[in-house]
């Protein structure tokens, strides 16, 4: 009974290697054929703007990261607070860096993720500044868990 299975389970590995080596060779008769015009066959907009917007539906259609990037750039005091501290650095990059941060389902992962965004580059903080960030990223975890 067993050597059935693994042999019907071979048959289909056998099978399906088969499709797919036939579908290589006529990729690669097609690219022999038509030179680099064999894309045309593969690819439904190659004239398009493809390669320059390749990952930006990922980013911009999110949802979550849209509400991310609105609750920062609004009046809500933890939003000033958050850019505010800052400061010079990239609101944007900030918010691609929290939304993929948000996706840590640890609840406390998620804080120290926050935490370590928030302190950027700076290594060196003393204890009064260790205190305001750890504040200020507990405030922006819950705001944020309201939100999303």
């Amino acid at each position: 009974m067993a050597n059935k299975r693994e042999t019907h389970s071979c048959n289909n590995q056998v099978d399906t290697f088969a499709e797919a080596l036939a579908t290589a060779r006529q990729m690669q008769q097609n690219w022999l054929t038509y030179g680099v015009d064999f894309v045309n066959f593969y690819v439904e907009d190659v004239d398009g703007d493809w390669l320059e917007t390749w990952g930006h539906d990922e980013i911009l259609g999110n949802s979550q990261f849209d509400a991310i990037k609105e609750f920062l750039v609004s009046n809500d005091s933890v939003a000033v607070k958050v850019r505010q501290h800052l400061g010079e650095r990239s609101l944007f990059d900030f918010a691609v860096n929290l939304e993929e941060s948000w996706r840590i389902t640890e609840t406390n992962d998620r804080l120290s993720a926050v935490i370590n965004l928030l302190a950027g580059e700076e290594n060196s903080i003393d204890t009064d500044d260790d205190i305001r960030l750890l504040d200020l990223a507990n405030t922006l975890v819950v705001k944020l868990a309201d939100i999303l």
